[in-house]
């Protein structure tokens, strides 16, 4: 975890930012899940694919990601050259913690006539283990060039698995991970604002349970639910996917209503997640200043990941990013 200086209150932090953004030819990525004033500072805002191929196509010398630890590694699995920083190395995600890479190796090796599809919430060495990674955008294109016969595995979301599960009735191992952002929203309490707003439809992240799901009018990505808000033709959507995603809805559509869906208490609060949260401006200036904490990937690991990545990407390249698993 990056170490907080006692004091940096005569430091004007945004203008430090910019500065070294500059001296040290820096791109600067913040997550949709990340708080608006990182948002809103960032050359690029976006999903975790999506930020790290748009930095590998910049000549920058430095990747500042605001986001959590598994998307600043992808990054170095995409820019081996370049120099990778991250806020706060503590940034993680359950999805990852859930899925032990020993334990994922001996799970493949206990089912060795199953593929891995792993979607892109995992650590590096996960995805050296696995055959093809997905995202919630290209998991469905992936997904139907598979062949019937072939049995899956699909971890580590137990969630996007169980509802690619059900959307093409195909039978899948699925590791028991889940996020603990999704997995707050609360049936009752979705019902209860639906109640209070009967002409707005429900947008929801695949990585929210069945319970959530099953109410939604359109499932995808946060990039496919931003998408959705643009097109749609009413004026209130419900959101349930972390709530730091309606910053770019109201930026896009300030006409517009969003409404995050409720926790269990009633409320969306409970929801926001708390790896993204560690990220603040403070730290990236001093990921900045000092070039550290960074992300270092052995190249023999960083080789192997990529196999699963350009495989996605030779399967699917035309849906990442687009965040799109369609209207119900």
């Amino acid at each position: 975890m990056t170490v907080m200086p006692a004091d940096l209150s005569g430091i004007d932090v945004r203008a430090e930012i910019e500065r070294l953004r500059k001296e040290r030819n820096a791109v600067i990525l913040a997550h949709y899940y990340q708080k608006p004033e990182l948002q809103d500072l960032a050359d690029f805002v976006g999903d975790s694919l999506e930020l790290s191929r748009k930095a590998a196509e910049t000549d920058a010398d430095v990747i500042a990601f605001c986001g959590v630890t598994f998307m600043a590694e992808t990054a170095k699995i995409l820019s081996p050259d370049k120099i990778v920083v991250v806020p706060d190395m503590d940034a993680g995600c359950s999805l990852e913690d859930s899925c032990p890479p020993e334990k994922f190796k001996a799970f493949r090796e206990a089912h060795p006539d199953h593929i891995a599809l792993t979607y892109i919430n995992c650590s590096t060495e996960v995805k050296a283990l696995s055959d093809v990674i997905v995202t919630s955008s290209s998991a469905e294109t992936i997904l139907q060039q598979i062949p019937a016969d072939q049995k899956i595995i699909f971890g580590p979301d137990r969630h996007l698995g169980g509802y690619l599960s059900r959307k093409f009735n195909r039978e899948m191992l699925l590791w028991p991970g889940v996020c603990i952002v999704h997995e707050a929203f609360s049936e009752t309490e979705l019902l209860k604002l639906k109640a209070q707003h009967p002409g707005a439809p429900i947008a929801a992240h695949p990585e929210c349970p069945p319970t959530i799901v099953d109410h939604a009018d359109y499932v995808g990505s946060t990039s496919g639910i931003l998408n959705y808000a643009k097109a749609m033709e009413g004026d209130t959507l419900i959101v349930a996917t972390e709530p730091h995603i309606i910053h770019q809805m109201e930026l896009a559509l300030p006409n517009k209503t969003f409404i995050g869906a409720p926790g269990a208490d009633g409320n969306c609060n409970c929801n926001i997640c708390p790896y993204m949260a560690l990220n603040t401006m403070e730290k990236l200036y001093l990921a900045l200043r000092d070039l550290e904490p960074r992300v270092e990937i052995e190249e023999g690991l960083r080789l192997a990941a990529k196999k699963s990545l350009d495989k996605m990407l030779e399967m699917a390249s035309g849906t990442v990013g687009k965040g799109d698993l369609g209207a119900r």
